[in-house]
């Protein structure tokens, strides 16, 4: 398995997700996030079924950046609750592999959210 972890979440419009995806590479957080097309999420939220337009967002980052990633989304994400969910890479071309750790290399070290 390798190292790297692609990390999804949702934005309430195309503006918040291209801000908080530009945020996330300039800060060497994510080598690439991938800002797909709308979708319509349905969920329940504080005892209702809800239902809301949404902005996917594709992150691919380091395993040892994970923290501070977390930490960057929970800080600028309009919602009460976002979805931060991190799914491990177990395969993939090395050399982009490769890639998306050279690209996260010159941050801070990794720190726990406060």
């Amino acid at each position: 398995m390798s190292e790297a972890l692609i990390v999804l979440t949702n934005l309430p419009d195309p503006e918040s997700a291209e801000r908080l995806a530009s945020e996330l590479v300039a800060r060497r957080l994510a080598a690439c996030v991938n800002i797909l097309a709308p979708c319509r999420s349905v969920y329940r939220w504080k005892g209702e079924v809800e239902s809301a337009q949404e902005v996917p967002l594709l992150i691919k980052c380091p395993r040892s950046r994970y923290t501070e990633l977390e930490c960057a989304i929970r800080k600028a994400h309009p919602y009460e609750l976002p979805e931060i969910v991190a799914v491990p890479v177990e395969r993939g071309l090395p050399e982009y592999l490769g890639w998306i750790a050279e690209q996260c290399t010159d941050g801070a070290p990794d720190a726990p959210c406060s």
